[in-house]
């Protein structure tokens, strides 16, 4: 199997250049100019490789090499390029360039697919337009529907359907759905995101299953007053409750019985947020995550009776907003065995793994059987300026993944 790494690195160089912030920094956020400039990139990149191209309403973007039995379910593979503020340049970018090369590998070869083989460029993998993720793979698994076109808005307020109308984007959202079935198999090449592969010195991950993630918010209401005028026996310092639930919430993810139970809370919002000035209000942004979904459900019902608790005793209101409760993710095993026949054929060494980022893997689960490639990444950092991954690793999990597409390609 021969990769062109020069081609390749050059290539994920040139896309980390398209960015609104300055190198080595990457910000692609979703249909902004540098998106839109981004896609067109990769469209001529994969119309010289000589792929047909199809769009749907919100995006996503689908590069199709015929297979000589077009009438069959086609497999396919993909990720995303956009990239949060402040961002690395391999996240989700290796699983779409990476795509695109394993490709023209087996073109260049003269391998010839039976299935067609499709690489899909997913809209809006990050959550830093509409505050949830996937929302391309969401409405192709039918996880989302075409609600989420007035739903959905953005931090300036804007609804999703009218981002997408102004970007060029249109069409009934309905329309993206694909029906389980549609391909034979999906298969997403990605960074670990994790240090486990670089510290083992294994080179290539075999993702066996995916976390569950929840997203929320909890918003605390107590009463504000002058630093120097309200004593202490009167106060109901919204602040001081969510310190106090912050630590809870700690305790009940290590506490859970598993250490695939992870708990994060990300955004503190204080008002008024004056030094002398007794904060009234506090907004939690957290972060829940398991492989076991059940478990997953335990603990977000532990952290809502521990705000319902903390509540009661310090004489405040409390509300919580959930945003999304997804489900874990199980491969496919059919997928991951044609990828470790892969690691073998290629004489590399594999390590199954939990994902432990959702990806747009976590819902094409519901269109395709799925699986997922890793390759190591530097210190295990990602959505950072640092972030990195060698072209050794990179090429080797090209080369795996070329192989899988190739036996998953052949009607049987």
């Amino acid at each position: 199997m021969k990769v062109d790494a020069e081609r390749l690195g050059h290539e994920i160089d040139e896309l980390a250049t398209i960015s609104a912030a300055r190198p080595p920094a990457v910000t692609r956020v979703v249909f902004t100019e540098e998106d839109l400039r981004a896609r067109a990139w990769l469209k001529q990149r994969c119309a010289d490789a000589g792929m047909a191209v199809r769009v749907d309403a919100v995006g996503n973007t689908f590069f199709r090499w015929e297979g000589s039995r077009p009438d069959l379910p086609a497999v396919a593979t993909g990720s995303h390029i956009d990239a949060i503020p402040n961002a690395g340049r391999f996240d989700g970018v290796v699983g779409v360039l990476g795509g695109l090369e394993a490709i023209r590998s087996l073109r260049e070869g003269g391998f010839q697919p039976e299935r067609s083989i499709e690489l899909i460029q997913f809209t809006a993998e990050e959550p830093t337009r509409f505050g949830v993720g996937c929302v391309g793979s969401r409405l192709l698994a039918g996880v989302l529907n075409a609600d989420a076109d007035e739903k959905l808005r953005g931090g300036d307020g804007e609804t999703l359907r009218a981002v997408r109308t102004k970007a060029g984007f249109d069409g009934d959202l309905a329309t993206v759905r694909l029906p389980y079935g549609y391909y034979a198999a999906f298969v997403e090449s990605h960074i670990e995101q994790g240090p486990i592969l670089e510290r083992e010195g294994i080179p290539i991950g075999i993702v066996t299953n995916i976390v569950g993630p929840s997203s929320f918010f909890i918003t605390i209401d107590g009463e504000g007053g002058h630093a120097g005028g309200v004593l202490m026996p009167d106060r109901h310092d919204a602040l001081c409750a969510a310190a106090e639930l912050i630590v809870r919430i700690e305790g009940t993810a290590r506490q859970s019985g598993s250490t695939d139970t992870v708990a994060t809370v990300g955004i503190c919002e204080v008002h008024p947020g004056a030094i002398n000035s007794i904060p009234s209000r506090v907004k939690l942004g957290v972060d829940l995550r398991d492989t076991d979904g059940k478990r997953r459900d335990r603990v977000l019902n532990e952290i809502r009776n521990a705000t319902e608790e903390i509540a009661q005793q310090r004489q405040l209101q409390t509300s919580i907003q959930v945003l999304n409760a997804d489900e874990p993710a199980t491969s496919s095993p059919q997928v991951l065995a044609a990828i470790a026949r892969s690691c073998l054929e290629e004489g590399l060494e594999s390590r199954r793994i939990v994902a432990r980022a959702y990806h747009d893997s976590s819902f094409m689960v519901h269109v395709a059987p799925m699986a997922m490639i890793f390759i190591p990444c530097r210190g295990g950092v990602s959505h950072r300026p640092d972030e990195h991954a060698t072209m050794e690793h990179i090429v080797a999990g090209v080369k795996v993944l070329a192989r899988t597409l190739a036996e998953l390609s052949s009607a049987h």
